[in-house]
């Protein structure tokens, strides 16, 4: 069985869930990957056999996406070549995670597209939406990187298809510690913002894992530097707590660690608002931006914030025998 495994290149989420599904798949047939999209920190320790531009949100520095440079690097004359050069008609099984390119090749030839991933879970009709109505927002996750079929990973299960966090065996092995401090992920924020309103909590020691800078930086109780796979592992299974966006596996890595967590939900990106509503609803506090009148709660939080229990059970060999079952004949 010839398998191709599309993933998504921006952010570290895709490819972090990427490394335990790899192996499985390998087990079953003989599998090619293809990832495309930049804003990446970690790599794959398999071989990519393509490594395509494709379709991708660049981060800013204000909370959200930077949309200017967004729509600026986006090249619709190489991303329909690219759509056209992708062999999906000779594969077996194709598994999509929010890859665009792999998608539309597949909506195009009429072959079927397995998608495997957060983005399938949110997009059900029984998980959690905020309150605030974004039908934009809705379009662009409906129409990013269509499939035919859709198994997704959430907060919690929803449906029939929907099953909880893929945890990479890394993180499965690691014995949890508090050393006092809190661990803070939230790379469309600039450091220089980041700074200043951490240094205002100071009874908090804080570690902060950056996009913008090079070196690290230490000011009172502030510790900035730049993004690290290990390092970043280090400080989320040795902290207190976690301070992050309303991503997917940074949150459910946290709490799976036991970890207390507070999120806050970049700009412009709805699915991030849909995991923030998944979130509250489980008890863990979100604030939409992070401003000097937000500060209250940060602080209500670092003095009575608790951890929110969770089951996460490794799960996922059986969930691609199960999409093996039903799609391979």
């Amino acid at each position: 069985m010839k398998i191709l495994y599309a993933i998504q290149g921006t952010g570290n989420g895709h490819l972090s869930r990427a490394r335990d599904i790899i192996p499985l798949l390998q087990k079953k047939g003989e599998v090619d990957l293809l990832v495309s999209g930049k804003q990446v920190d970690i790599s794959l320790p398999y071989e990519i056999k393509y490594k395509l531009h494709g379709l991708y949100f660049v981060f800013g520095k204000k909370g959200g996406v930077d949309l200017y440079k967004t729509f600026k690097q986006a090249k619709s004359k190489q991303f329909i070549k690219e759509i056209r050069s992708v062999p999906v008609e000779s594969y077996d099984l194709v598994l999509n995670d929010f890859e665009p390119v792999t998608a539309w090749a597949c909506r195009l030839r009429k072959k079927e597209c397995i998608g495997l991933s957060h983005q399938s879970a949110v997009l059900s009709p029984k998980a959690p939406v905020p309150d605030t109505v974004d039908p934009i927002g809705k379009l662009v996750l409906q129409s990013y990187a269509p499939t035919t079929s859709a198994y997704g990973f959430h907060f919690q299960s929803y449906d029939d298809h929907t099953f909880t966090p893929v945890i990479r065996q890394q993180i499965r092995e690691l014995k949890p510690t508090d050393n006092g401090h809190y661990t803070v992920y939230l790379p469309s924020y600039d450091d220089e913002h980041l700074q200043d309103m951490l240094t205002r909590l100071p009874d908090a020691r804080w570690e902060v894992f950056s996009k913008h800078c090079k070196t690290p930086v230490v000011t009172n109780n502030v510790s900035i530097q730049p993004v690290n796979n290990d390092g970043f592992i280090k400080s989320m299974t040795s902290s207190t707590g976690i301070l992050c966006g309303a991503g997917f596996e940074t949150p459910a890595e946290a709490l799976f660690l036991k970890k207390k967590v507070l999120v806050i939900p970049m700009k412009n990106q709805y699915e991030q608002h849909c995991n923030a509503a998944a979130l509250e609803k489980m008890g863990v506090p979100v604030i939409k931006k992070f401003k000097k009148k937000h500060l209250p709660k940060i602080a209500e939080w670092l003095k009575y914030g608790q951890t929110i229990p969770v089951s996460y059970p490794d799960i996922t060999e059986k969930i691609i025998d199960q999409v093996i079952a039903n799609h391979v004949k």
